[in-house]
């Protein structure tokens, strides 16, 4: 199998790349490295099953040259962080939107059989309906929250009209090794993280009773392999398990949330972290954390249900929050100090 993991020297797409060259796939990487890191996929470079071509999916000739060949394209390529949309909402609209649009019609002209991409649980807006259902969302609260909504728009034109099978996994607070600590748009977790090693006092936005399902890596890459490799026909008989009717004839276009099912506040995910570094570092025990202002855009609680990526496409995560959290406290301390 040869794929194409756009945004494969970030976060999630280097683990991702790693994975699948592992498994003895082809993988082509496209990165335009501007959140992403060379250094997240150095081990891959002399790899004879892995390529790297530096590019940016907003032009569409590189989108097209990436994806020659391919049979699947795993699409992380994005401009995260809701405070970054908020603050530079034009930038995330055109690396969102416009790129995303570019890598769906290369896609589409190359042929390839399936097109997986990263949505996100940001879609779900104001609906405060708890655990988050598939096919119940609100009104998005921010321009990065928009942008994944008309990703998923777009992924259903596509696969309406040109019978392309587009899956999107709806990623929920993802969390774990080589997500960036630096920068001023970096992650609650390696944030917190960087600051507990450092004896610094880690900023809580609000009282810390905001809640999240957060996601280790390892169960979004068993999510991504899923979504890449099972059949429609097999999607097809799965969907009667969630009493869904799927002609066989009809497009494939689905999204499914990719999460624990579990939710952790904030002072708990505080108290947590420094549990497990304080094994490493008993003066990090001695920490409080201060508190500021919740932020514009941030949704009060966040969780979801995996039921409908449970029964059809045989999602089973391995890792709760509370593993997932020490297995990235430990990566952490083994990397940032």
């Amino acid at each position: 199998m040869k794929l194409l993991i756009t945004g494969g020297a970030g976060f999630i797409g280097s683990n991702l790349c790693e994975h699948f060259v592992r498994k003895g796939c082809d993988v082509v990487c496209l990165d335009n490295l501007s959140t992403g890191f060379r250094r997240n996929i150095e081990p891959l470079l002399g790899k004879t099953n892995f390529t790297f071509k530096e590019g940016d999916i907003r032009d569409l000739p590189t989108c097209r040259e990436a994806v020659k060949g391919c049979d699947a394209v795993l699409q992380q390529a994005a401009l995260g962080s809701v405070p970054r949309s908020i603050n530079d909402p034009i930038t995330t609209n055109s690396n969102n939107i416009d790129g995303f649009l570019n890598m769906l019609v290369a896609a589409r002209d190359e042929g390839v059989d399936r097109f997986v991409y990263a949505a996100s649980s940001s879609t779900y807006g104001d609906s405060k309906e708890l655990p988050k259902i598939e096919h119940n969302v609100g009104r998005p609260l921010s321009p990065y929250a928009i942008t994944k909504f008309v990703n998923e728009l777009y992924a259903n034109v596509f696969s309406s009209l040109y019978g392309m099978e587009t899956i999107g996994l709806r990623y929920f607070n993802v969390f774990g090794r080589r997500q960036d600590s630096n920068g001023a748009y970096a992650a609650v977790i390696p944030l917190w993280v960087k600051a507990l090693i450092r004896h610094e006092s880690p900023f809580i936005n609000g009282d810390g009773s905001y809640s999240r399902d957060f996601t280790y890596i390892d169960n979004v890459i068993q999510a991504n392999e899923l979504a890449a490799t099972i059949s429609k026909d097999e999607i097809i008989k799965r969907m009667e398990l969630y009493n869904t009717s799927l002609p066989k004839n009809a497009p494939l276009d689905l999204v499914f949330n990719v999460a624990y099912g579990g939710n952790t506040t904030l002072l708990d995910l505080f108290s947590c972290l420094r549990e497990n570094l304080s094994r490493f570092d008993p003066e990090i025990a001695k920490v409080n954390p201060a508190f500021r202002e919740n932020r514009p855009g941030d949704i009060p609680h966040s969780q979801a249900s995996i039921l409908k990526a449970q029964l059809v496409l045989g999602y089973q995560p391995k890792y709760d929050a509370k593993t997932g959290f020490a297995e990235a406290c430990e990566w952490y301390w083994n990397n940032l100090r």
